[in-house]
Order: structure tokens, then C-alpha cells, then sequence
């Protein structure tokens, strides 16, 4: 007899009855001769005569025909399995009478085959019938023995209703001859055979060699495939040519596949194996089918925020990269332009064969709206357009579908200084501007709005020319000046040495914020939009119209400016 590792299975505790004490008494009275037997322990042979809606009637050669209840002959679906005509085993009653049992008579059959195996460690058929605490009841000949969970295979699917219905061989563990319990490994001959296995394919196993496997147990980074008693190791990434999120997607347990050795270390074991490695390398040839500027149709496989991977075919992707998705439209993730599913036309952009990388543009596609906008809006163009967006720097006005313009702030007004351009219009506003720069390269429109009207700097010198006299009203004060508001958005600083003609500290004491003031124009840049005036001018200038005037009425022979200022003293003393 085998000998047997007996494993620590307590059948007590499990509980599993598969037979009545009176099985065990049969089972040690079928070890006697069969002439010692009392006759109600007989099994007998006969004939299925007849078949009922209950009973069976069957032939054994005796006065009458025995009675069998039909449902011995029905399986665990309800699928009766007997005919007329039927050879059959069956055993007397206890009942007395002509009532047999069918069952009872496999199950000592049974018991007798387990006995002459050899008992523990015997070898027996069976089919595993049904889910049971903590196991399987397996029908071996009639007889119900217990196969505990974690003796049904190498490593047990969490999946118990798969392995109901199976058969095979198993091997009994435990026997308990007073409580007819029987307790069976599947595990133990499938490691046998494994080992068995393991030894021919590790004589044969070399790296390059294909072969077939068996997909035993996935896992994320890829998946064990029995090479025959062996494991080898099926990673991600050569699965297939193409990009694969995980193996689940390719393989499931179970699967038949063709593979490849890539690694093997005999002294550890271990096995590397790939599948994409027994099929041609799509990127061999993939220049000349993918050539730079060809345009392609795709199927777009995964999104990423920088960009979609769009598959070319099978084992070829590329990328198409957000920037690349539109020529108008700022694409900030791929989703916004594209769906997993997608069918796309895209250019191919650039080939890196050495890191299998493929550049894909979908922009490239259609023409370029930038490439002419420059004969669309040349230089002067005046247009109008809603405020897109504010920033600090400026606001973009609409000009087409995806195309803005920038108005900068600094040309917004003329005059106005302008900190941002919420001061003076809401995003959604409809404006004028006026084209000043288009860049198609940089894909760029500069606009302008202050240009829609003349500067109003450059009629500076023709309306305040050097010596005009000017009323204004003080904007600001500081130490050095006045400012003082000529005009909307034009101002001119008198300096605090034109002031007046006596010293003044500080122009902050001489007049105040609002105050009307009369002043000169000494000089006009409109080149740097300055104008400088002064009170103290104001009165060199009056005192020569007074100058002017006298000699025009004293007579321009006889009168000089001493005259003048003798006139003057005298007017003072009283003479």
C-alpha cells in the first residue's frame, strides 16, 4: 500500500456523516464470505422490468419481483438514469419483504472497492457532488466522502461552485471505519503530477524555446502561465505589442497560450515568459508605412491631461499631444477635445524608433487659421468683438471662432492711466479696436482701442505753444511741482522754482488740490507727453506787455527802460 502522509483533518469536528451505523456494520460483514451473510445483507444482481412513477420493479431471480424507490435512480438534477432492461445491483430491505435498495448496495460495493485499494492511502473515482462546511462531498460509487477546501487543488479558486461536477481520481486520507467517514485529497495527486510534470518540461525547458501554457492566476503586473508543472513568469509589458492597463484585459485563468522563453535560470527555477515576443515586431517596417506628414485614421485607447493615445494598429500607438488637438482652442486636458472610442484622421508628426514613440497631431488635419489672418486682418483693421477674458496686463477681444486679440492697458486710453481694465469695461462687453500687430508664428493679434481716435499729445504744440497763457486747476502737489490739469487727460508742472519769484519751500504750501491757477507755457514735448508752465513767467511776461505798451505810448525815440522804471518811483513817492 502507498504510504500516505496523513494530514491534521479532524473529521469530528467537521461533523460530516456520510454514513449510518449501520453502513459500518455492512462494511465489516462484507469482508466475511459471502455464504456467511445473512440473506437480507445479499447483494443481488437482476433485471430492471418495469418503471413506475415510484418504484422500480426489478428481477433477482427470486419468487417475486423486487420493489426499488425510484428516486435511487434519479441524479443530483432530478435526471432519472434507469430502463428497462437495466443490469443492476441491489440489497434487501431491513423492511422485510420484496423492498430493495439500489443505494445501499453501491455504497458496500463502494466500501468493498475503498478496502480493496487499500484503505488510507488508496486511490479512488469519484465526482465532486456538492458544496459542503468547509469542503465538498465527492460521490465515490455511491458512497459520500468529505473532501476538505483546501484539498481540492493546488491553489483553490475562491470560486467553489467551479469544481462541482468535477471527476477525477482522489486519495483517501482518513478513514474512520465506526462513524463511515471517508476524507479525500485531490491536492496530493496533483502535486504528484505536477512534480512529475515539473521534472520532463525542466529537462527540456531553454531560452528561446515556444511552447504552449496554461494561464494559471493573474495579477497586476502580469500573469503565471503552466508551462507543464512549471511557472513562468508572463509580465505586462510582453503580453502584447501594444499598450496593455492590465492583463485582465487580455488574458483570463484558464486560457490556452503561445509563448516564449525569454529567461531562464535552472538553478532558481525561475521562468520568464512572453507572448508578443512569438509574433512580429510591428515597428520593424513602421517607417515606411507611417512616414512623416502621411495623414491616418485611429481609434483613440486612453486619455491622459497632457494628451490621447490613438491606436494606429494593432501594437501601435502614438501620441497626440494637447497643443497638437486645435489650432484655436487652448485644450487644457484631452478630454475636452476626445472620448476613449473615438475614431480620429491624424498626421503623423515625428518617429522615435528607438523608444517606440510615435507623434500624432489631430490640429494638422484642417488649415491653419493663423497662416492667413494677416490678409484677413491686416494692420489698421478696425473691428469690433466681445471681451473674452481680464487680466492685469490687458483684455482679449474675440475676433473669430478660437481666435482672440490682446489689448494691452497701456492702449487703452490716450490719457487715462489705467490700472486695470475692469476699471472701465466688464468681461462680456462688446468694443472697437483697431488692429496694431499680427504674429502669425506666435499666433498672436495686438489691438488697440486709444487708437481709434487721434492722440490728443500730438496738437499739443500748435495749441500750447512756448508763452501761452493757460488757466488750469491743480490736480497734485508735491515738494518739486504742481500739477495742474489743462485739459481731460493732460496735465503741466509748474516747477517750484517757477512758482513765484520769491523762494517757496514746498509747493504743497503754495496753492492747494482744486485751486484755479493762471500760468505760461514754457516748453511742450508731446514726444514725452510733457508740458512745463509757470506762474513766475507769467509775470515777465506781463511786466514786458507793460513795457511793450509804454514805449508804445512815450514814443520809441525818447524812451528806454530806464524812463520806465523812473516812471515807476515816481508813481511810488507820489510825484
Amino acid at each position: 500500500m502507498t504510504e500516505v502522509k496523513r494530514l491534521n483533518v479532524d473529521t469530528d469536528e467537521m461533523d460530516v456523516e456520510h454514513q449510518s451505523n449501520e453502513f459500518a456494520e455492512l462494511f465489516s460483514a462484507s469482508l466475511k464470505e459471502q455464504k456467511d451473510r445473512p440473506e437480507r445483507d445479499k447483494i443481488w444482481e437482476g433485471t430492471v422490468v418495469r418503471v413506475d412513477p415510484d418504484t422500480v420493479l426489478v428481477d433477482v431471480g427470486r419468487k417475486s419481483e423486487g420493489i426499488v424507490p425510484i428516486s435511487e435512480f434519479k441524479d443530483a438534477e432530478g435526471v432519472l438514469n434507469v430502463q428497462v432492461g437495466d443490469k443492476i445491483k441491489v440489497m434487501a430491505s431491513r423492511d422485510g419483504g420484496n423492498r430493495y435498495s439500489k443505494r445501499k448496495a453501491d455504497q458496500m460495493a463502494a466500501w468493498e472497492t475503498i478496502h480493496e485499494a487499500g484503505g488510507e492511502g488508496a486511490i479512488v473515482e469519484g465526482t465532486i457532488a456538492t458544496k459542503t462546511n468547509g469542503g465538498f462531498t465527492v460521490d465515490i460509487g455511491g458512497v459520500n466522502a468529505f473532501l476538505p477546501a483546501s484539498q481540492v487543488d493546488i491553489r483553490p479558486s475562491g470560486n467553489g461552485d467551479a469544481y462541482i461536477g468535477q471527476s477525477g481520481r482522489f486519495r483517501v486520507i482518513s478513514l474512520n471505519q465506526k462513524r463511515g467517514n471517508i476524507v479525500l485529497s485531490r491536492r496530493v495527486l496533483l502535486e504528484e503530477e505536477r512534480a512529475e510534470a515539473r521534472k520532463v518540461t525542466m529537462e527540456k525547458l531553454t531560452e528561446g524555446q515556444i511552447m504552449q501554457g496554461v494561464v494559471k492566476n493573474l495579477t497586476e503586473y502580469g500573469a503565471f502561465v503552466d508551462l507543464g508543472g512549471v511557472d513562468g513568469l508572463l509580465h505586462v509589458t510582453d503580453i502584447s505589442w501594444g499598450r496593455v492597463s492590465k492583463p485582465a484585459d487580455l488574458l483570463t485563468p484558464g486560457q490556452e497560450v503561445t509563448v516564449k522563453v525569454l529567461k531562464f535560470d535552472r538553478e532558481k527555477g525561475k521562468v520568464s515568459v512572453g507572448i508578443k515576443q512569438t509574433l512580429p515586431d510591428p515597428w520593424q517596417d513602421l517607417a515606411e508605412r507611417y512616414p512623416v506628414g502621411v495623414r491616418v485614421s485611429g481609434r483613440v485607447v486612453s486619455l491622459m491631461e497632457y494628451g490621447a493615445f490613438v491606436e494606429l494598429e494593432s501594437g501601435i500607438e502614438g501620441l497626440v499631444h494637447v497643443s497638437e488637438m486645435s489650432w484655436t482652442k487652448r485644450v487644457r486636458k484631452a478630454a475636452d477635445m476626445l472620448n476613449v472610442g473615438d475614431q480620429v484622421e491624424v498626421v503623423v508628426l515625428g518617429l522615435d524608433l528607438q523608444n517606440r514613440k510615435i507623434s500624432l497631431g489631430l490640429k494638422q488635419v484642417s488649415d491653419n487659421p493663423w497662416q492667413s489672418i494677416a490678409e484677413r486682418y491686416p494692420v489698421g483693421t478696425k473691428l469690433e468683438g466681445q471681451i473674452k477674458n481680464m487680466t492685469d496686463f490687458g483684455m482679449f477681444i474675440g475676433i473669430e471662432d478660437g481666435i482672440d486679440g490682446l489689448v494691452h492697458v497701456s492702449d487703452i486710453s490716450w490719457t487715462k492711466r489705467i490700472k486695470h481694465p475692469g476699471d472701465l469695461y466688464g468681461k462680456g462687453d462688446l468694443v472697437q479696436a483697431v488692429v496694431l500687430k499680427v504674429d502669425p508664428q506666435n499666433e498672436r493679434v495686438s489691438l488697440g482701442i486709444k487708437q481709434l481716435s487721434p492722440d490728443p499729445w500730438s496738437l499739443v504744440p500748435q495749441k500750447y505753444a512756448p508763452g501761452t497763457r493757460l488757466t488750469g486747476k491743480v490736480a497734485s502737489t508735491t515738494d518739486f511741482g504742481v500739477f495742474v490739469e489743462i485739459e481731460e487727460g493732460i496735465e503741466g508742472l509748474i516747477h517750484v522754482s517757477e512758482l513765484s519769484r520769491e523762494k517757496v519751500p514746498s509747493a504743497k504750501d503754495f496753492v492747494q488740490i482744486g485751486d484755479a491757477i493762471e500760468a505760461v507755457v514754457l516748453s511742450a514735448d508731446p514726444r514725452e507727453r510733457r508740458i512745463s508752465l509757470s506762474v513766475k513767467g507769467l509775470q515777465a511776461a506781463a511786466e514786458k506787455a507793460e513795457f511793450e505798451s509804454y514805449l508804445g505810448s512815450q514814443g520809441e525815440a525818447t524812451s528806454n527802460l530806464g524812463d520806465l522804471l523812473k516812471s515807476r518811483m515816481d508813481k511810488a513817492n507820489g510825484n
